[in-house]
């Protein structure tokens, strides 16, 4: 067994310069979980300590792990085709400078959208967000660069809803994660999970420290379901998706047909972009590292977590944190993540 002892020691190192309160992290292969650990507290000052079992708030890896997901999956059944134009699927989605504009183009965040917008200070619900983001002004002319957007994503997730055969977002992703028993994985956490959730920053726009409700207001907003936030897990929940993802890769017992899930992660002809579909790929200045390969692919949350896959070397490294607690202004994640990720694949190789 490889030695991750000083993968461990980084992330170690990382609580006590107050990179994070929290932090879990597990390494694997298609096989089983090769290492793992947990580290630090709760809260700094207060709370239990971290461990495996500690369920994170996910943030965008819910792009992801279930956006994505599911799209991929309603792509095998014909429920849904990357082709599809979005005024065919949201009526409100019209005018001359978007009708061209393809569910492809929201997954590689190429549809002209902007990046983000507080919609939460007088938006409810998915008709008032629907409305408003299907008649923006587009920043730039579809398919001519990619800009990272919340708002396509919860275009994606209204999407997802009205193909789901009368079954929302959440309820189509919690029947998958059972199925294919990943464990700890859900969106709006049930109370009985409070006591182990890593709180997040204290919102003073709700008057309170968010811990087991979801992070991003804009999901909040939405009911707590969106399609580009409001996943909750653990990180052994994280490790068993990643090890599902790496057998599809390879063919064996795929929730997806290897040929779909190998056409979501070609990166997109999208001027400039790393971006494959939902995804993104390694860039050695991204939070992957330096070491993984050019096949990598992975994705970042918000609130401090990250789950990189390496199908190269048969390999994940999921990595969560709370590094918004007690706020958001604390970014020292940026340093730790790269730093973490090549010591794993460093050890691993040798």
């Amino acid at each position: 067994m490889p030695d991750l002892s000083g993968a461990g020691d980084i992330l170690a190192a990382g609580v006590a310069a107050g990179a994070f309160p929290a932090a879990s992290a597990e390494v694997g292969t298609h096989e089983t979980i090769v290492w793992s650990g947990a580290y630090g507290r709760l809260e700094p000052d207060d709370g239990g300590e971290a461990t495996i079992d500690t369920v994170f708030d996910l943030a965008s890896l819910t792009k992801v792990v279930a956006t994505t997901t599911l799209v991929m999956r309603a792509v095998d059944k014909d429920r849904i085709g990357l082709a599809d134009h979005v005024r065919h699927r949201l009526p409100a989605w019209r005018g001359d400078d978007r009708d061209g504009v393809t569910v492809e183009d929201l997954l590689t965040h190429s549809g002209g959208l902007t990046a983000h917008l507080p919609f939460y200070r007088d938006h409810r619900g998915r008709a008032e967000f629907e409305h408003t983001i299907c008649t923006l002004a587009l920043e730039y002319p579809p398919r001519t660069r990619a800009l990272y957007s919340d708002l396509g994503f919860m275009l994606l997730g209204f999407i997802l809803a009205d193909s789901g055969e009368g079954r929302p977002l959440d309820r189509q992703f919690q029947e998958l994660a059972e199925s294919r028993r990943w464990g700890d994985l859900r969106f709006r956490p049930p109370a009985g999970w409070r006591g182990r959730i890593a709180p997040t920053e204290f919102d003073a726009w709700r008057g309170r420290l968010v811990r087991g409700e979801v992070h991003d207001e804009n999901a909040w907003a939405l009911g707590g379901v969106a399609g580009h936030a409001g996943l909750f897990g653990s990180v052994r929940a994280v490790g068993a998706f990643a090890r599902d993802l790496l057998r599809g890769w390879r063919g064996d017992d795929s929730l997806v047909a290897r040929s779909t899930l190998a056409r979501f992660l070609e990166k997109s002809t999208v001027p400039g972009s790393s971006r494959a579909l939902g995804w993104d790929t390694m860039l050695p200045t991204s939070s992957c590292g330096t070491r993984m390969s050019s096949r990598a692919f992975g994705h970042t949350g918000f609130t401090g977590t990250s789950l990189w896959l390496d199908p190269h070397a048969g390999a994940y490294v999921a990595l969560l944190t709370n590094r918004v607690h007690p706020t958001r202004a604390n970014e020292a994640i940026l340093a730790v993540r790269p730093a973490f990720h090549d010591a794993v694949m460093a050890a691993l190789a040798g």
